[in-house]
């Protein structure tokens, strides 16, 4: 199921009906910047956090569906953002999408401006995540069963 994780508390249901994988949409893995892109309407970026939470406790393959802009997904703070969320909520997998998006207007609307030398560069920023997390899969693709089901 493909999903912004508002509602952690219908999971649990979803789960005892057969669920056994998530991939949640992201851009940030920290809260500012991913509430002034989503402005979410009746959640917050807590209970996407409490998704990951219940969704990994629950057994899930948990997988993101990242948002990736150049400029600002390889910010050193952002890629220690993101290591911080994989080790904290298990996640099984990333799917890197890119964020088709007008830089200059996503760099307004999430509140940052050019920092060239806090940038590393996406593919030195993936390299930086596959190196800390070997067992993380990889991609743009959605995995077979049997591929997800490998914790």
């Amino acid at each position: 199921m493909n999903t912004n994780g508002s509602m952690p508390r219908v999971l649990d249901r979803l789960r005892e009906a057969g669920l056994d994988s998530v991939r949640v949409s992201l851009n940030s893995c920290r809260d500012i910047h991913y509430t002034r892109y989503y402005a979410p309407r009746g959640y917050s970026f807590k209970d996407v956090l409490a998704f990951l939470a219940r969704a990994k406790s629950g057994g899930l393959f948990v997988s993101l569906n990242y948002l990736t802009m150049p400029g600002f997904t390889d910010l050193k703070d952002e890629v220690a953002a993101l290591e911080r969320l994989i080790s904290k909520y298990g996640v099984d997998m990333i799917q890197w999408r890119n964020l088709n998006y007008d830089p200059l207007l996503y760099f307004r609307k999430i509140g940052i401006g050019p920092a060239p030398s806090e940038m590393i560069g996406i593919r030195e920023a993936i390299e930086a995540i596959k190196k800390r997390f070997p067992h993380l899969l990889m991609g743009y693709f959605n995995p077979r069963e049997a591929v997800s089901r490998r914790r």
